[in-house]
């Protein structure tokens, strides 16, 4: 048997939660095209008759810019020392920018050779040819030494199998931490909030996203098969809160309309879904707000 954690690692916006719900098949991670999407560690459990891997999906590693972006890094580096195997993700170009370069050179330097390291090539599907991905592996070569290198499509599922088979390859043997039946060891409400913020993310204008945070307030079965779920997003600025109202309280009705059937789906049960709007202004460069919004850099 065979078991262990498995660090997804990259700078933001590569695709790893996309990855994450390709390999363990389901969607727990959220997703958007707007880079640093992931705030938290979020870890999800495969279990097959090899064994078990728990994948983290960690924030993408970034220059931090305020409060928040500090807690974000941190989360990411810390994966470093708690995983087992270290799967670094990069999108298919020969730029190297300074997101990989800060991941070779924590790579060159907290794990220096002691952990297995494997180098995923993800959006193989947008390169124009095949062999281009020759170039980039060359690279990337150049940066750190690799045990493996895969490239994948997360977003189509392209040799997302042999990339489950390298880890399992590389795993150490060990006992089952997690039952077999289970897929994350996030509670539910914190996957709600997640699901609300993913599709604000997805329908709020560019300067708005990274702004907020969301808060469930109540999180109660009313009877079996019915939820009611009350949950505040909160804002910087009161324009914004203009915005993410909306006319009429359009923008919100959205928002919580998709939010809604997200939340249905993973709970298998109908939800009766209110959501709330506050500002908090600068909420991201305050210490005391970062932890009260689930943010607590001491507890990573």
């Amino acid at each position: 048997m065979k078991s262990g954690y498995v660090a997804l690692i990259g700078r933001p916006n590569v695709g790893k939660s996309t990855l994450m719900n390709e390999l363990i098949g389901q969607k727990i991670a959220i997703t958007s095209d707007r880079p640093q999407t992931t705030r938290n560690k979020i870890e999800t459990v495969y279990t097959d008759d090899r064994g078990q891997a728990i994948f983290q999906d960690t924030p993408g590693i970034h220059k931090a810019k305020n409060k928040l972006g500090v807690y974000m890094d941190k989360v990411a580096e810390k994966a470093f020392s708690d995983a087992d195997i270290i799967v670094w993700l990069v999108e298919p170009t020969t730029y190297i920018g300074a997101g990989e370069e800060r991941i070779a050179e924590l790579l060159n330097t907290a794990n220096k050779g002691r952990k297995p390291v494997i180098l995923c090539i993800n959006k193989v599907d947008k390169l124009k040819k095949k062999e281009d991905i020759l170039e980039v592996i060359s690279e990337y070569k150049k940066k750190a030494e690799y045990n493996e290198i895969v490239p994948v499509s997360a977003a189509n599922g392209t040799n997302v199998d042999e990339l489950m088979n390298t880890i399992f390859n590389y795993l150490p043997e060990g006992p089952l931490y997690f039952d077999s039946e289970t897929v994350t060891n996030i509670p539910m409400r914190s996957i709600a909030e997640e699901l609300i913020r993913e599709q604000a993310l997805r329908m709020l204008s560019d300067e708005i996203p990274h702004g907020i945070a969301v808060m469930i307030e109540k999180f109660k079965e009313r009877r079996p098969g019915l939820y009611d779920i009350d949950a505040t997003i909160v804002c910087e600025r009161d324009s914004h809160k203009g915005i993410i109202i909306g006319k009429g309280g359009s923008m919100l009705k959205k928002i919580g309309t998709a939010a809604r059937l997200e939340i249905e789906d993973q709970l298998e049960a109908q939800v009766n879904l209110k959501l709330f709007v506050k500002v908090r202004k600068d909420w991201r460069d305050s210490e005391s707000f970062v932890r009260n919004y689930g943010y607590d850099i001491k507890k990573v």
